[in-house]
């Protein structure tokens, strides 16, 4: 009985792909929606968090964090607008006293619109 030698060959891709199977990826599928909704409200979380300008009515706010919460002020004047006790994903909630009277402030970041 001869014993017979095998050698193998390993298929290396020249473009550095490990885990790609070749197909491509469906942008109109509702999970890539999803991911692509997901990775835009992270966005701008991130920017407004981190204390990006926006604006709001053609005046540009920006927010400040603080241990309890934070603050939003108007970036010309460095005059405070509102206290903000929630940040959310999508909103933002705050407060303000306007003639002794407690006025309730909620911003939608989806439709904020940031200075680059």
């Amino acid at each position: 009985m001869n014993k017979v030698n095998i050698t193998v060959k390993k298929e290396i891709k020249m473009d550095g792909r490990t885990n790609n199977t070749g197909r491509p990826v469906n942008k109109k599928s509702a999970r890539q929606a999803r991911l692509a909704k997901q990775a835009f409200y992270n966005d701008v979380n991130n920017k407004f968090v981190s204390g990006n300008e926006f604006k709001v009515n053609n005046i540009t706010y920006a927010y400040e964090s603080s241990d309890n919460g934070g603050c939003i002020f108007d970036v010309f004047t460095g005059s405070y607008v509102c206290n903000v006790e929630y940040v959310g994903r999508t909103k933002v909630k705050g407060f303000t006293y306007v003639l002794g009277k407690k006025v309730n402030v909620e911003l939608d970041l989806k439709t904020l619109k940031f200075v680059e």
